[in-house]
């Protein structure tokens, strides 16, 4: 479980290719704090666990279709990625619950400055926006993030100068993919409701104004 506040940047350094698996070496200073052999770190939002690690890098496992499924397929050496350990039970929850199972890509469409704030705007499968929420919690790239607006596939996110700064999201481009991890609490309500009904919920019936009537906020 992590919290989505990116402890530090960290590089790729190279991939290992096994004879049914891949190692990922990744070159770290904050997250090695206390680290040891099996734990978890959340790479650019995705839960990997450590088999390894030194005074400056780690390697983690990672499956081939976790490579094909998020942007660590196309990670390259020197590439910047985000780094979080995973949460401890004395720890401050500065953003909101994420479990490092990303749920699919979304593509970057623009990014437009705004005052102090970055705005960007990202297309998402529609089998993903149904889990979205206006105002509720998403995780790019393991970042915890508002929802500013989701509408016909587009999502809007707004970022504060530190998460822009702090994390690997300020080097995006149009084009690039980015990991997407909807809110777990969102997605437990969408399958109750759904087993409730007996029917699936349609994209739009996952709405502010349909949790509220039911009860949900």
């Amino acid at each position: 479980m992590f919290t989505g506040i990116i402890q530090e940047k960290g590089k790729f350094l190279r991939k290992y290719k096994g004879s049914s698996k891949y190692q990922l070496e990744i070159r770290a200073e904050k997250v090695l704090s206390s680290l040891k052999k099996g734990d978890s770190i959340a790479v650019n939002g995705i839960c990997l666990t450590v088999v390894d690690f030194g005074s400056d890098y780690f390697r983690a496992d990672v499956m081939p279709e976790t490579l094909k499924a998020t942007n660590l397929g196309g990670l390259h050496q020197g590439s910047v990625v985000n780094l979080e350990q995973s949460l401890r039970p004395d720890d401050f929850i500065g953003g909101h619950f994420v479990t490092g199972h990303v749920d699919d890509t979304a593509v970057v469409k623009t990014i437009k400055s705004e005052d102090n704030a970055r705005l960007i705007e990202l297309e998402v499968d529609q089998e993903t926006e149904k889990f979205i929420v206006y105002k509720g919690s998403i995780a790019l790239n393991g970042v915890s993030l508002t929802v500013m607006g989701i509408d016909n596939n587009i999502l809007k996110v707004s970022l504060i100068p530190e998460s822009w700064s702090e994390t690997n999201l300020s080097m995006l481009a149009a084009g690039d993919r980015v990991n997407i991890e909807t809110d777990m609490l969102g997605k437990y309500v969408y399958k109750m409701l759904a087993n409730i009904k007996g029917t699936k919920q349609s994209k739009s019936e996952m709405s502010k104004n349909f949790l509220a009537e039911n009860g949900f906020i």
